[in-house]
């Protein structure tokens, strides 16, 4: 592979982060310099901050713990890819947990004082004109989790070594905004703060064929301002009712229609069967709607399922 030129390189030491412009292209690169340190990271829209990155999405089209291959997903209604991740030498990332904070540190612990990944972050982006509020849950690279039998989250001990990278490229021009975990005092990053080192890098046309997804939106529902009625960001924190508000929802009434549906003896045997398992309803109408719905699920949704049939 052709040395990469360099645009821009930091090393964060503990207790901070950095606000780094990554344009359409370009590559991010995060560098392990230590045994293992968690890296909590936002995301938003060089030239409309109100885009940012969003792990609900993210962590619907890709699972708990996005990889090598997956992307970063700004939030609704925008809904676009902000970063692809085309490297990851350890493969272990959440979007399980949110970004850890003062309140966190006090509440939990005791401390009315200590680093936490909110408030880094909220200084970092103060270098562009943003807030506290403007802080949002983080993508946890390298953060080794997981969910037990009952449904709760645990956090595993680091796996990331010195000289471990993820190296993320980005389809539009963005503020990257990546900080080091203050989490000393959980297994986050084997209970140790670690530096961090950051690049910006230009990469190859090749590599940009490969990797970069279209610039515009591809579906008519990922939205811009120029689709919302209102187009001015809020510039006062109060909320005051509008008087002059009348409801415009976008699909209603909501109309539903019978349709009738032919049967075979076994497909009578069949919602039967399915009607004494319980788990499909009650109603022959119930249960084969059930039915119909999870086949066309299985056969011709695109992405994720999340679909457990009969459960």
């Amino acid at each position: 592979m052709a040395v990469r030129e360099i645009v821009f390189e930091h090393v964060m030491e503990p207790g901070t982060g950095k606000a780094v412009p990554v344009l359409r292209g370009q590559l991010l690169k995060l560098e392990q310099l230590g045994k293992g340190q968690c890296a909590d990271f936002n995301a938003f829209n060089l030239h409309d901050y109100k885009e940012y990155f969003h792990t609900g999405r993210t962590r619907h089209l890709h699972g708990l713990f996005p990889k090598e291959g997956d992307m970063l997903w700004s939030a609704p209604p925008r809904e676009r890819p902000m970063f692809t991740i085309v490297r990851d030498t350890v493969g272990t990332n959440d979007v399980l947990y949110p970004r850890c904070t003062g309140f966190l540190y006090e509440y939990q612990y005791g401390f009315e004082a200590h680093t936490n990944c909110h408030d880094i972050l909220a200084e970092s982006i103060r270098e562009y004109g943003l807030t506290p509020d403007d802080v949002h849950d983080s993508f946890n690279f390298w953060m080794h989790t997981g969910v037990d039998g009952a449904g709760h989250m645990y956090i595993k001990r680091m796996l990331a070594k010195p000289g471990d990278y993820v190296e993320l490229i980005a389809h539009f021009d963005i503020l990257a905004v990546p900080n080091v975990c203050g989490a000393d005092i959980f297994s986050t990053s084997n209970f140790e703060l670690k530096p961090l080192k950051l690049q910006v890098l230009e990469v190859s046309d090749e590599e940009k064929a490969r990797w970069l997804q279209p610039e515009g939106r591809q579906y008519r529902n990922q939205r811009t301002p120029d689709d919302f009625k209102v187009k001015k960001i809020k510039a006062t924190r109060e909320l005051v009712r509008d008087d002059g508000y009348r409801a415009e929802w976008p699909v209603y009434p909501i109309v539903q229609q019978e349709a009738e549906v032919e049967l075979s003896d076994g497909e009578y045997a069949l919602i039967d069967r399915l009607r004494a398992d319980g788990a499909f309803g009650e109603q022959d109408g119930e249960i084969v709607r059930h039915g119909f719905f999870s086949w066309w699920i299985e056969e011709y949704m695109r992405g994720p399922k999340h679909l457990h049939a009969g459960e």
